[in-house]
């Protein structure tokens, strides 16, 4: 059963909001891969989806979002909270980020895929990808926070949360639209950073 934000059952209402948001990215990917990013317009999108150009925009409010948004970033980002509280910050975020990306099949491996072939492809959504991770600091750096009873301002939550951050952009810079070699290296990157890097 399909989970809310706060990892209760969602209800009807969420669901069908849910399965508009796929169905709206899962047109969107297939007309960008089958006509390109920028000759394809929001209206075939909209059309390709049975929707209207306004929902399309209620779900995704620039044609980047599109590309940049992952289903996946908040099961991450609940999981990173719900993580037992005796791992430090960058060892629960090792461990979810297996659980999260660990078992990628059939139609979300083939969706993580094609977003990753344009996010390094198209420039205007390569940059948007970088400047997207770099504003995941402050998410994670507020859950680290609040998992440690530390202010999100304190100087190791800074440390860390900047730290989880630059692996997970060096490791997506060097993984060469490699989504496993991508992970591989984001959890060797992290383990380093728990062992302290030694060279």
């Amino acid at each position: 059963m399909a989970k809310s934000g706060t990892g209760q059952p969602a209800g009807l209402r969420e669901r069908k909001k849910a399965r508009t948001r796929a169905a709206i990215q899962s047109e969107a990917l297939r007309l960008f891969r089958e006509q390109g990013y920028r000759e394809t317009s929001i209206e075939q999108i909209a059309e390709a989806a049975e929707v209207s150009p306004s929902t399309v925009f209620h779900y995704f409010p620039t044609k980047p979002d599109l590309v940049l948004y992952d289903a996946l970033d908040e099961p991450l980002l609940e999981a990173f909270r719900a993580a037992p509280r005796n791992l430090s910050a960058i060892s629960a975020f090792r461990a979810v980020l297996a659980q999260t990306f660990g078992d990628l099949q059939g139609a979300e491996a083939a969706a993580q895929l094609e977003r990753e072939r344009l996010l390094r492809s198209v420039p205007e959504l390569r940059q948007a990808a970088v400047d997207m991770l770099a504003g995941m600091f402050d998410q994670i750096a507020a859950l680290a926070a609040e998992r440690t009873g530390r202010p999100a301002d304190d100087d190791q939550v800074v440390a860390a949360s900047g730290a989880i951050v630059g692996v997970g952009l060096a490791a997506w810079l060097a993984s060469g639209g490699d989504i496993g070699l991508m992970l591989r290296r984001m959890d060797a990157g992290l383990a380093a950073l728990e062992q302290g890097f030694r060279f």
